[in-house]
């Protein structure tokens, strides 16, 4: 088996893996005030820290206060003294956690799992790991796959499910291409939505090559039943073995569904894991799936009610950019539609009052718009998150972005907020909309090596508008409104201050510092600067701009770690966890007006 040869599970990859993960939870650990070290001494800008546990192990290090009330711990610097444990530093420090009393034993349980897990696949990661200065000429599905995972979650390659044989062929660091497994559902028991314009015969016509569509029509035939009243649908071939065949094994039972074999075409799966890009037909549909496993913070299935509302969801949003000339002309922003979907409800989970949400999200699919089509020739694209990578070598990706761009990391980086901070303001501002603009749903168009514009993706699961009375939002209809997750304006600007800013601008701007000489009161100087550059060229929202106020001096501070820790832990309830709240943090962009002395 493939599974024995363990190739990538050497001490030293081992031990260098549990260092950064250790690394990573002192600092997320600090922001999220889960652990207080104790300042020893500062000098010149560096702190030095101690921390230690209850059985007497102390953690040293060294960090640089950052703003956002962050840190970054200095790797090189960590230093674990009196561990008797004879464990792994990051799990000592996970049970230390626990013992003093702020973990329950079943979530700190499931959380070693999970940090595990995440261990064995970054010494994967760091055995295959490309320079960075061959990373910026690979390919947007290929980039993908060298990516090492969520900045801020430090379980983040969890994948609860998974064994270690699926972790070999189906986790996006593997490279593996698959062929998608179809189908046949009953129309009983399976619907169909789409854009206006496209309908089903269009999708499969575009999807399943006629040669297998036929075998599939003659199968169905061979099984005694009439193909004209049966869905062809794409599922994840784990999917089907894990998930359906047990639970909906009624349905195959009555041949409601039927097993058909798979298609032609070859994906490679995304980081998200479940969203495939077709790598025989760049022009041909991404594919979500749902896969029920447990990977950051909820079960990446895909949700019933919004699947069956995406369509509508993909023309309320393209419908505000065609019909506004900043968006479509000046900025040019890119929409990944979600143009049609399929969705099955199992039958009795269905009808469960407080069913476990990852029951309600087993078998469905969305096609989205391939990147490739919203190209121009002299375009190309990378996911945001891309953008903090750094390889083996300790180089960043980005420095290799700056350093063939020609232009300085200041100017590249004032390139960066003009083209994605103004699509996303205007949303915002005039029309009440946002997107979670985090670092896999937002994918930055380089030209020249240079950000030159911003596509949006992943609308299914992260649109979110206002619940103020904003005459921009009373069109929408009632079923919309129904899914669409409505927030007050701290709420919904959390999506650009957190989802942005926090949890993707605070790595790139320490990045920048570190390896670029950018400062970062300098960084976050020219993220307010694109900020009043939109506010200065909309004066008549100015009322929104208090609205949404993305300057103010403080913010709510969102706790991805906790999430899971304190406040979630392992629970299957009937909702998907939302992000957790902390005390408040320092809002890097506000600046206080002087007022001289008279």
């Amino acid at each position: 088996m493939e599974s024995l040869s363990l190739k990538s599970l050497q001490e030293s990859n081992w031990n260098k893996a549990d260092q950064s993960l250790t690394v990573k939870m002192l600092q997320e650990f600090m922001y999220e005030d889960i652990i207080q070290p104790v300042l020893i001494e500062e000098q010149e800008g560096v702190s030095f820290y101690e921390w230690k546990n209850n059985s007497g192990t102390i953690y040293r290090f060294q960090a640089k206060a950052r703003m956002f009330d962050s840190y970054y711990v200095i790797p090189e610097s960590l230093e674990v003294l009196n561990d008797e444990a004879n464990l792994p530093h990051s799990i000592s420090m996970l049970l230390s956690i626990q013992m003093e009393g702020k973990m329950t034993g079943t979530t700190a349980g499931h959380l070693i799992k999970e940090y595990l897990h995440t261990m064995v696949a970054d010494t994967h990661i760091d055995e295959a790991s490309k320079r960075s200065e061959d990373l910026i000429k690979l390919d947007y599905a290929e980039l993908e796959g060298e990516m090492t995972g969520h900045p801020w979650i430090t379980y983040n390659k969890g994948r609860i499910g998974f064994s270690y044989d699926d972790y070999l062929q189906y986790a996006p660091e593997q490279q593996q291409e698959i062929q998608l497994s179809w189908i046949a559902v009953h129309k009983e028991v399976a619907t169909f939505h789409s854009i206006e314009g496209l309908n089903y015969e269009a999708v499969l016509g575009q999807e399943l090559e006629a040669e297998t569509k036929e075998l599939f029509i003659n199968k169905l035939r061979e099984s005694g039943v009439d193909p004209e009243q049966y869905y062809f649908m794409p599922i994840h071939e784990w999917q089907w073995k894990e998930m359906i065949v047990t639970l909906f094994a009624t349905e195959i039972a009555k041949q409601k569904l039927i097993p058909l074999g798979k298609g032609k075409d070859h994906y490679l799966p995304q980081q998200s894991v479940r969203t495939f890009v077709n790598r025989s037909n760049k022009e041909k549909f991404h594919v979500k799936l749902p896969m029920s496993i447990l990977n950051t913070l909820v079960y990446r299935g895909l949700p019933s009610e919004r699947t069956v509302i995406a369509p509508d969801i993909t023309r309320f949003i393209k419908n505000i950019a065609a019909n506004d000339s900043f968006l479509k002309d000046e900025c040019r922003i890119g929409l990944l539609g979600e143009n049609a979907t399929m969705n099955v409800d199992h039958p009795a989970f269905q009808k469960l009052k407080g069913a476990p949400y990852q029951y309600l999200e087993t078998l469905g699919v969305v096609w989205r718009e391939s990147i490739y089509k919203e190209l121009n020739t002299d375009e190309r694209a990378i996911t945001l998150a891309a953008l903090l990578h750094v390889d083996h070598e300790e180089t960043p990706f980005v420095s290799e972005l700056i350093k063939k761009s020609g232009v300085t990391a200041e100017q590249w980086m004032e390139k960066l907020t003009k083209a994605i901070l103004p699509p996303l303001l205007h949303f915002l501002y005039q029309y009440g909309t946002v997107f979670s603009p985090h670092g896999q749903n937002a994918v930055l168009v380089l030209k020249d090596d240079q950000p030159e514009r911003l596509i949006m993706k992943d609308f299914v699961d992260d649109v979110n508008i206002s619940d103020q009375p904003l005459p921009e939002l009373t069109a929408l209809s009632d079923e919309l409104k129904a899914v669409l997750r409505s927030e007050a304006p701290e709420g919904l600007t959390q999506f650009i201050l957190t989802g942005l800013f926090i949890c993707h601008f605070r790595y790139l701007s320490n990045i920048l510092e570190e390896k670029e000489q950018l400062p970062e009161d300098r960084f976050w100087e020219i993220v307010r600067e694109e900020i009043l550059a939109y506010q200065k060229r909309f004066p008549q929202l100015e009322e929104r701009f208090n609205t949404f106020d993305l300057l103010k001096p403080s913010i709510t501070k969102l706790t991805l770690n906790r999430n899971r820790m304190f406040d979630y832990g392992y629970g299957d309830d009937d909702d998907r966890p939302h992000a957790s709240e902390f005390g408040t943090v320092t809002n890097a962009l506000y600046k206080p007006i002087h007022v001289p002395n008279l």
